[in-house]
């Protein structure tokens, strides 16, 4: 449909709009009004992506002085969704409109995803395929090859020819308008010979939608490789950004380990024999270098950046590095090596200490510069004269030196921000005191240091989730104020979701994963009761999720031995998520083709793990979640308490009411895997008698608590498998398309609605030509 909101023509490739979508419509076009920022939740399932798309691109239209489209994503599968809605919307576009309506739109993602070498995307890590890469695309390794072949001889060194073939294109090398997933661009590459990677790259400036992951524009260390030339107009949308907060303090966190230091060592050493072996053979290009850093920093324009040896950058926010030279007694190759020696040796010392020790930046480099002599001001500096040695002495398999550039990360942190770290020094994992395993950790506290320059940077940055509950907690750790801020209802024509609160099993016993109840044998057998009646009682697929891959462990260990897991399986196939990818990946795959068969199947689960975020157990595949307990963080971790205490001084939040809002995110996030779309249904089961108080169930989305009614809280395992079944008995009988209509809007409504707002329909050429694209409104 096409249709007039307040005074935009908006193009959405379905017939109908579910109300909810168009509000959110409402407050995404009043921030970019407004060029604000925004935080808007959105119920799962209700086609949060295909809405924040159309009224985007819609405004791009209207506006030509709107800049770019920045969708972040969290992973790969997400990405490809977001392009898959993207092709829908652009086809309907360019048949209502015509040229005009042409966009270029494509994903971004490492070289291990877009590489189309044989040889190189073979290669089995992210990092092995970087390292091979800049093998074959490095600017001197390319010099040194054409001097080769300039000279008449054989060649020594290999070069990639679809890099090769791009850079013959030079400034030709662009891609058609139109939306390219990540294999159009590798199928475009083979085609043209041209590298997908970088064509891609280069194709940022010239493109009207760039989808990538939120590390592009959130780690200082690849950002100011690939966003640092998008425009201040450019809008940018963090999608199921709940946990956003963690991502930027995991950018600028770093750890160091015993073996890390050793191998830094080693590193250094063969940094040393390199510049001997430069000074006798190449002494120019150490002396060009030492010329350029008296004059400034080399990643500002003195050092040429090309190829693929730009892998390597700053891990601080730019401006938070002075426009300086890079200090005299780090200048000449050796002192600096010199000085990476000193500073390697006075942390291996550190990490030899018995007592755990915890102090701020400033008390480590105050005990620093008295034991080793080094300063701060010269630490800050470490990564860009790293980067600038490795440059010089020709170094392309930066995977070898992944250790020292860790050091280097450290040491340019710890130099340039006196305030939101803390330096950590633990010598045992709590857990295992008796197996020694320092480890150094620098841990960033304040999550809004990371995103700080993104909404500095650009007129409209939002923030969007399906549990963003609290909403008003999030502009409080990121530290920015929104224009617009609204948590969206679920409009449902049939009660689809049946969240229930199970406080005690059939014996009134209550259940619970608090500390000093989860090894209590009557707990777990009425943990155990109540996956065997839920199986028993749910068609298909049902997914539990546990609070850690610990007591996942130890309670179904302790279901085995006393029968529960043979009692579930005369009703369902059980499948479990490991640590490890490929065996979790082979489960998930099993559990499908078990639900597709009719056998049923029982998926056991980890909150915060790879399952609980990224994949959709929607229809048959999930008919009833289970959330075994509230799923805090480690409350033991100094860290955690450190950043508690951080968020107590500085944004006046208390410690309990951030770890609520932390484990209930969590818990949501798990539960909303049921829900994918209107005509989904499914249970949702929360076994912990601490969601029976108001402290735990208010933090849940709205979405969620409207469905939480009375009747359906402080339930034994009785009640609940009662209500379980009269909720399937429901959802069972026919589904009323023509009902579900009622709450949909169609073109008549909108227009009705766009009259009533004082604005009128949209232009009668464009209106002819509309008559929607299909689809029932959903994403």
């Amino acid at each position: 449909m096409i249709f007039n909101l307040e005074g935009l023509t908006v193009y959405f490739p379905y017939e109908y709009l579910y109300p909810e979508q168009y509000k959110y419509m409402q407050e995404l076009k009043r921030g970019l009004d407004a060029k604000g920022h925004g935080c808007l939740e959105m119920p799962t399932g209700t086609g949060k992506t295909i809405t924040c798309l159309a009224l985007i691109t819609s405004y791009q239209l209207a506006h030509p002085e709107c800049g770019k489209l920045i969708y972040c994503t969290r992973t790969v599968p997400e990405m490809e969704k977001v392009l898959a809605e993207l092709r829908v919307l652009q086809a309907y576009r360019e048949k209502h409109v015509g040229e005009a309506a042409a966009m270029l739109a494509l994903g971004l993602s490492s070289r291990k995803n877009m590489c189309v070498h044989p040889r190189v995307a073979e290669e089995g890590s992210r990092e092995s395929v970087d390292a091979r890469c800049r093998q074959l695309t490095a600017s001197w390794v390319r010099e040194k090859h054409d001097s080769a072949l300039a000279s008449g001889e054989e060649p020594t060194t290999e070069l990639c020819q679809f890099f090769e073939d791009y850079e013959r294109e030079g400034p030709d090398a662009v891609l058609p308008p139109g939306v390219y997933t990540l294999a159009d661009l590798r199928q475009f590459g083979r085609t043209k010979g041209w590298c997908p990677y970088f064509t891609a790259r280069h194709m940022i400036k010239c493109s009207n939608v760039i989808v990538y992951n939120y590390q592009y524009l959130l780690d200082p260390k690849v950002s100011s490789l690939v966003s640092r030339e998008l425009e201040k107009e450019c809008v940018v949308v963090f999608d199921e950004a709940h946990n956003i907060d963690n991502v930027c303090i995991e950018a600028l966190s770093v750890n160091l380990r015993q073996q890390t230091l050793d191998v830094a060592g080693r590193n250094i050493t063969a940094l040393s024999a390199k510049i001997e072996r430069a000074k006798q053979t190449d002494e120019r290009r150490l002396r060009a270098e030492y010329d350029a850093l008296v004059n400034g920093l080399a990643n500002q324009g003195v050092l040429p950046r090309g190829g693929g040896e730009d892998a390597i950058a700053n891990p601080v926010i730019p401006a938070d590095i002075l426009r300086e030279a890079v200090p005299g007694n780090i200048r000449r190759a050796e002192h600096f090596v010199a000085f990476m020696r000193r500073l390697v040796e006075y942390l291996k010392q550190r990490l030899k200490a018995t007592q755990v020790e915890q102090e701020t930046p400033m008390a480590f480099l105050a005990h620093l510069s008295q034991t080793a002599a080094i300063d701060g001001k010269t630490l800050k500096f470490c990564h860009d004269r790293l980067t600038s040695l490795l440059k010089t002495l020709e170094i392309v398999d930066t995977e070898e030196f992944n250790a020292v550039s860790l050091v280097a990360d450290f040491g340019t942190l710890v130099g340039t921000y006196e305030k939101g770290f803390a330096l950590i020094l633990e010598p045992y994992d709590e857990r295992y005191p008796n197996i020694p395993d320092p480890v150094l950790q620098l841990s960033c506290l304040d999550a809004s240091l990371a995103i700080a320059p993104v909404f500095e940077r650009f007129d409209n940055v939002f923030i969007t989730s399906g549990t963003l509950s609290p909403i008003d907690l999030y502009p409080k750790l990121l530290s920015f104020n929104p224009v617009a801020c609204i948590s969206l209802p679920m409009t449902l024509t049939r009660d689809c979701l049946c969240p229930i609160v199970i406080t005690r099993g059939a014996d009134q016993q209550a259940v619970s994963t608090k500390f000093d109840m989860r090894d209590d044998p009557g707990v777990i057998q009425n943990y155990g009761r109540i996956l065997i009646d839920m199986a028993a009682s749910v068609p298909d697929g049902l997914v539990a999720f546990f609070v850690s891959y610990s007591y996942m462990e130890q309670i179904v260990s302790k279901w085995h031995e006393t029968g529960v897991l043979q009692n579930v399986m005369q009703h369902k196939l059980v499948f479990i998520e490991t640590q490890d990818v490929v065996e979790t990946s082979l489960a998930l795959d099993n559990y499908r083709r078990a639900c597709n068969c009719g056998r049923g199947a029982v998926f056991l689960s980890v909150a915060r793990g790879k399952v609980a975020e990224g994949i959709d157990f929607d229809r048959h595949y999930g008919r009833a979640v289970i959330m075994y307990g509230v799923p805090y963080q480690y409350t033991l971790s100094r860290i955690l308490r450190a950043r508690l205490e951080y968020l107590r001084e500085t944004f006046q939040i208390k410690e309990a009411d951030f770890l609520a809002f932390d484990a209930v995110r969590q818990a949501a996030q798990c539960v909303g895997r049921v829900i994918r779309s209107k005509a989904d249904y499914g249970l949702m089961v929360f076994a912990d008698k601490r969601y029976n108080s108001h402290d735990k169930r208010g933090k849940l989305p709205g979405w969620i608590t409207t469905h939480l009614k009375e009747e359906r809280l402080n339930l034994s395992t009785d009640m609940a498998v009662h209500v379980a079944r009269t909720f399937m008995r429901e959802m069972a009988q026919p589904y009323d398309r023509g009902v579900a209509g009622q709450q949909l809007l169609d073109q008549r409504a909108v227009d009705l609605m766009a009259r009533a707002a004082g604005y009128g329909a949209v232009p009668p050429r464009i209106a002819n030509g509309g008559g929607g694209g299909g689809g029932d409104g959903t994403s």
